[in-house]
């Protein structure tokens, strides 16, 4: 890929954005990446252009057939690679959930991931960009989450419980403010509320 509008203005601009972004051709093979990509998944830039991405990222399935990824029975329901297909014919962005497994520093890793693909303008050759963003913790707060119908706590794993806003700031990083609603203001702090019917449950 040649970075010949604005070299260092492409490389921060790809560099500053949080989540992991790779630049492939109609095989999915790398292009570039972004400094989250590589770090999420330990990879050396040098190492890995060129290849295709079930490759680079331990797909399980780029193993199936020795032609390797995209090449796999597996490989023509890949939301990766069809998504890199779709745009490339045409549609403008594609955002799809996924689940794949990865070989994962040497296990079994089975991650729940967003895919979107974007055109990548002002190439000679046509590229896409390429955006994967773990969505594995958000995916697990549509779960039935146990909760104790006592203090609410909630159940997280290996049978530690905690409270529901550490629960919530440690899978989605959202934080709480509190304060008191009428009715429990009412029970709680009888001699604080006014009486006014209309305002009270």
């Amino acid at each position: 890929m040649t970075e010949n509008h604005g070299d260092g203005y492409y490389r921060d601009l790809l560099d500053a954005i949080p989540l992991m972004i790779f630049v492939v051709d109609a095989d999915v093979r790398i292009q570039d990446l972004n400094k989250a990509a590589a770090a999420v998944f330990g990879l050396d830039k040098g190492t890995i252009l060129k290849r295709r991405g079930g490759e680079v990222l331990h797909c399980l399935h780029s193993r199936d057939v020795p032609e390797g990824c995209g090449r796999a029975p597996f490989c023509r329901d890949c939301v990766i690679r069809n998504s890199v297909t779709s745009t490339l014919k045409g549609q403008a962005i594609t955002r799809r959930r996924t689940k794949v497994e990865l070989f994962l520093g040497g296990r079994k890793t089975a991650l729940e991931l967003l895919i979107t693909a974007s055109p990548m303008p002002g190439n000679p050759e046509p590229l896409v960009l390429l955006i994967i963003e773990d969505i594995n913790e958000i995916s697990k707060l549509r779960d039935i989450l146990p909760i104790c119908s006592k203090c609410k706590k909630i159940r997280g794993d290996q049978d530690y419980w905690k409270s529901l806003e550490s629960y919530f700031n440690e899978y989605i990083g959202v934080d709480f403010s509190h304060g008191i609603c009428p009715a429990c203001m009412k029970k709680l702090y009888p001699d604080l509320v006014e009486e006014k019917p209309d305002q009270l449950p």
